[in-house]
């Protein structure tokens, strides 16, 4: 390396172009070669530079999500899930309903995909350069529970409410909330409510989720109204995924009895 590269390479640092100190002499090679103008040479130096400043902030966007695994709509076996909207689904994935602030709400039965559509949109997000955070409803809970007692609510609030633009929250109505746990997830969906987009999961159709906010008729539909003000409600029908390679192996699950 020649004391000219040397000083490139400092400036570089300085200026934190980490990508463009090491792919401009590619680039340079390929324009003395193909005969580009010093412009289109600056142009592409700064697209390898924005990329990869893009690249990285998408990773990081990811690392924060904290998704479980890393799920997509093209690895989502609509064949299989007959009952599932894939049109709607598709449009979904546009995250249109993010910039306007929407949520959507998946319901069916166990099995059929909803934590796999979950991630899916929180991934798409984050790839989308969209601040984005999954959480388990049990999770939040005991999240929120902890941060009470602490004395941290409003700073867990500020945080990891409200500082994700979407917020993902799986496995509404597996664990019953207690009447404090109910009052501390209507706190989430009010102080989101048209400001942050949310999607839900659930095995429950809304005339249970009484049965999942301590019984609680008056704060379940003072939620169910912020949240389905402007919502997108993807219903799900059909039998469990996890039964799939059951089903095509020509075999059913059994049922021990005692």
């Amino acid at each position: 390396m020649n004391l000219q590269h040397n000083r490139i390479a400092e400036r570089c640092q300085v200026l934190k172009l980490d990508r463009m100190a090491v792919e401009w002499p590619a680039v340079a090679a390929d324009a003395a070669r193909t005969g580009s103008t010093m412009a289109d040479f600056l142009e592409r130096l700064l697209e390898v530079e924005t990329d990869a400043k893009a690249e990285r902030q998408r990773q990081t966007l990811l690392k924060l999500a904290t998704l479980p695994t890393i799920k997509t709509l093209e690895q989502y076996d609509f064949a299989f899930a007959s009952g599932t909207p894939r049109a709607q689904l598709q449009e979904l994935a546009t995250l249109t309903f993010v910039a306007r602030a929407e949520n959507v709400v998946l319901l069916g039965p166990s099995g059929v995909g909803k934590t796999h559509l979950a991630i899916a949109l929180a991934y798409r997000a984050a790839m989308a350069r969209i601040k984005t955070r999954f959480i388990t409803a049990a999770d939040l809970m005991l999240q929120l529970a902890t941060a009470k007692a602490q004395g941290r609510l409003r700073e867990y609030f500020n945080r990891a409410i409200l500082g994700p633009k979407l917020l993902v929250v799986d496995e509404l109505g597996y664990l019953p909330f207690g009447r404090d746990e109910a009052n501390l997830f209507f706190t989430v969906v009010a102080k989101r409510y048209e400001r942050g987009s949310m999607v839900l999961t659930s095995n429950l159709p809304f005339t249970q989720w009484g049965s999942a906010l301590a019984d609680d008729t008056t704060l379940t539909a003072a939620l169910l109204d912020r949240l389905l003000h402007h919502a997108h409600l993807v219903q799900i029908t059909g039998e469990s995924y996890r039964l799939k390679d059951k089903r095509k192996a020509g075999t059913k699950p059994t049922i021990k009895t005692e």
